[in-house]
């Protein structure tokens, strides 16, 4: 006669004890409990997961965008209509302003205040990265003529006060590319229309009044001081810079009034010791800080 096998819990009953005195297997009570136990778990899950999809169903409400002034294209309630012209300025040089994507929508950008001076037959804006003569025919012919200058600096460019003395061709277009440094110059050597005309810069010695955004050195200004400068140089009239700049005065006045600070030059905060954020390790990028920081032109 064989012995009698011991009977064994099935192993997905067995719990493991916490404990040294807890019982190896699971009364019929304990696995009555445990399952409605795994019942409601399971339930109230199901029920969890009900309620967050009806989440989904709510009606949403979209965010309400502050009403904008259609000229300056500023909050109606801190509108600078009061410091642009009442008419636009009176000119013979037409502007192209080339954006960047990422300006569009920034708020403290100085494009439309630009714009809203000028007369819209003058001043155009075009928003993109890449240009060519298939996309973009006008800015083609443009970029051709003999008598369209875009304002870069670099090596090659000239400057634009002696230029106009010299030029046999009365400049009658001038290109400006807005955004930061690196997304114009991104613009600048990948759109080989932009290399056609001539290249000129601003030899100044004007402090940018833009102080609520930063500058790389104290000698950058914002897209509208450098048309400001270029059109009363175009133009022989000062009193166009004057004019221009304004609005942009009146912007940076109220922000400072309300918060903001003034934001000095990426060059001082490094030739002072100011600069809040730690060295790069790029060689690249290091070397540039150095020229930063011994006054070298980049």
């Amino acid at each position: 006669m064989e012995p009698q096998k011991e009977a064994r819990t099935p192993p997905d009953l067995i719990v493991r004890p916490s404990g040294a005195l807890r019982s190896q297997t699971l009364s019929e009570e304990e696995r009555q409990e445990g399952g409605a136990s795994l019942v409601a778990s399971t339930w109230g899950a199901e029920a969890d997961s009900a309620s967050a999809d009806g989440l989904w169903e709510l009606p949403v409400e979209p965010a309400e965008r502050r009403p904008e002034c259609s000229r300056c294209s500023r909050p109606q309630k801190v509108c600078l209509c009061p410091f642009l012209p009442v008419h636009p300025l009176h000119i013979s040089t037409h502007l192209y302003i080339i954006q960047h994507p990422a300006e569009e929508n920034k708020v403290l950008r100085t494009v439309p205040l630009l714009a809203a001076c000028l007369p819209q037959d003058k001043c155009k804006v075009k928003i993109g990265r890449r240009f060519s003569e298939e996309r973009d025919v006008e800015l083609s012919t443009v970029c051709r003529k003999s008598s369209t200058l875009i304002l870069y600096p670099g090596a090659e460019a000239t400057d634009l006060e002696e230029f106009i003395l010299d030029s046999p061709v009365y400049p009658s277009t001038i290109i400006i590319i807005d955004g930061t440094w690196s997304q114009a110059k991104d613009i600048f050597y990948k759109n080989s229309l932009f290399r056609l005309p001539k290249q000129v810069q601003l030899k100044t010695n004007i402090s940018s009044q833009y102080v609520i955004r930063m500058q790389p050195t104290n000698r950058c200004l914002s897209t509208l001081e450098c048309a400001a400068v270029a059109l009363s140089i175009l133009e022989k009239n000062n009193h166009i810079q004057e004019t221009l700049l304004r609005p942009l005065q009146a912007l940076c006045s109220f922000q400072l009034q309300h918060g903001a600070q003034i934001r000095l030059s990426k060059e001082y905060l490094l030739k002072n010791g100011l600069y809040p954020k730690p060295m790069p390790r790029n060689k690249r990028k290091l070397r540039k800080m150095e020229l930063l920081m011994n006054s070298v032109k980049i």
